[in-house]
């Protein structure tokens, strides 16, 4: 029982196991990671996610071994007993660092961001094993952080405000944060008692993932960077820097 890590290729079906989409048998998936979210991990916390794999329930599930496979031969498994007749709730735990003496001498590298995808192999009360390859799919992403800086502060109506801020994102070879160079990044503004954040601007980020711009003071409120993410990296929002706008 329990969630092991391996840097190996994911193990097929067990010999004798049916197909998920068997004719007169139990069908099992699909199965949905996270609750539907994006997985997104840091630099040294445990993030922790479910798998609630779902079958036909004729005959009942009872239990479900599940796989998540990615690239360069990224593995997870775990397995659970099922907590109803049609519906497998397993729980995965992943972390960049190594824990300290962890027994898997092994953890996730850049390289494996990016889409995953789940196998699974259920029991039923009658005995039978239906395994469900490619049941259902994730995006596994590099975190990623911005911070903002706008001034002067305060600053006269109609006058330049330069907005600064930088994009760093987790490496997980090294269990640092780093500069995302290259990215399109927008700057918002959300007026004084208001809610809302309008984007005003983009920038790019530079080869050290610093962002640098100048625009018109015109009132009071906030400013903000907010990255969108990509396919390996989670998106990220800076917390608003409020600029008081003086006559």
């Amino acid at each position: 029982m329990g969630t092991a890590v391996v840097l190996v290729v994911a193990a097929g079906a067990s010999a004798g196991a049916a197909p998920a989409g068997r004719a007169g048998g139990p069908v099992v998936g699909p199965a949905v990671v996270n609750q539907g979210r994006d997985v997104v991990v840091g630099t040294t916390h445990d993030v922790t996610f479910p798998v609630t794999v779902t079958g036909s329930g004729d005959p009942a599930l009872t239990f479900v071994d599940v796989d998540l496979k990615g690239p360069h031969g990224g593995f997870y498994t775990t397995d659970a007993s099922c907590e109803t007749a049609t519906a497998c709730t397993t729980r995965f735990t992943v972390n960049a660092h190594l824990a300290p003496a962890a027994d898997d001498p092994v953890d996730l590298t850049n390289a494996q961001a990016g889409t995953w995808s789940v196998d699974a192999l259920a029991e039923t009360v009658d005995g039978t094993s239906v395994f469900a390859r490619d049941a259902g799919s994730f995006s596994l992403k590099r975190a990623a952080r911005l911070t903002v800086n706008a001034s002067p502060e305060p600053v006269a109506r109609g006058a330049r405000l330069t907005v600064t801020g930088r994009l760093v994102r987790a490496d997980w070879d090294t269990y640092r944060y780093t500069g995302y160079a290259g990215r399109t990044v927008k700057l918002q503004f959300r007026p004084k008692n208001s809610s809302t954040y309008t984007t005003v601007a983009t920038a790019t980020t530079n080869r050290t993932g610093d962002l640098r711009i100048t625009v018109k003071a015109a009132r009071d409120g906030y400013w903000r960077w907010n990255f969108a993410g990509t396919a390996t990296t989670g998106a990220a929002k800076a917390a608003g820097d409020y600029v008081d706008v003086r006559p």
